[in-house]
């Protein structure tokens, strides 16, 4: 879908230049971009090793268990249908913990995981369980205390004042999250009102049998 898009506006993008003659600046415009791509990933190559390289010394000091611990009760409120002791629960862990410092690009393969551990229990392999849903718009809106590629950026681009973002970027972050929260407590109980009722069990003697009384006419003969 999003390949989709893109290529869609490369092309509207390439139509537009070509009736207004303006094909030397859309030629231009696409250099630049691509210019300007690879410069930024440069930029953010840096800054994302950096903070890679302090989530392993965390790691390593037992700061990321720590957290773990702390978000353990969160996890277990947050998906209460996922077993207690399953693989899904440390990536979920995990991803939460790469999003509260704000490294999106490590979190996401965690989050990959994790939703593959989740499809393991999902019984209806064509359609995403309530604890799928809840872990995208955790990952989606995830609190973030350090954002480290938004500061990158920032650096990247020469501003004056990069980290001038955390606080309002915590309050936005932390706004999104309740609301993400709410909306799947919502929708989860929206759920399991329409679930159809359970037929009930046949017990012994609940079904009365249907008696057949043959005529007396059958038994002459």
């Amino acid at each position: 879908m999003i390949n989709g898009i893109w290529l869609g506006m490369i092309i509207i993008g390439f139509l537009f230049a070509a009736v207004n003659g303006r094909m030397d600046e859309f030629t231009a415009a696409v250099f630049d971009g691509a210019k300007s791509g690879v410069t930024v990933s440069f930029g953010l190559i840096s800054v994302l090793v950096f903070w890679l390289g302090i989530m392993r010394i965390a790691e390593d000091a037992g700061l990321l268990k720590k957290i773990a611990k702390i978000l353990g009760p969160i996890v277990a409120f947050l998906f209460p249908d996922v077993p207690k002791g399953h693989p899904a629960i440390g990536y979920i862990l995990s991803n939460m913990s790469a999003n509260l410092l704000g490294l999106g690009n490590a979190a996401t393969p965690m989050g990959i995981k994790a939703m593959q551990e989740l499809q393991k229990l999902n019984p209806d392999k064509e359609t995403a369980t309530p604890a799928m849903c809840t872990l995208l718009a955790l990952n989606t809106a995830s609190i973030t205390l350090i954002p480290a590629t938004l500061i990158a950026i920032r650096l990247n681009y020469n501003s004056t004042d990069p980290a001038g973002i955390v606080g309002t970027t915590l309050a936005a972050t932390a706004v999104a999250t309740l609301a993400a929260i709410a909306a799947d407590r919502f929708f989860r109980r929206l759920t399991l009102l329409r679930k159809p009722p359970k037929p009930p069990s046949a017990k012994s003697g609940s079904v009365p049998m249907a008696k057949t009384s043959l005529p007396n006419s059958s038994l002459k003969g």
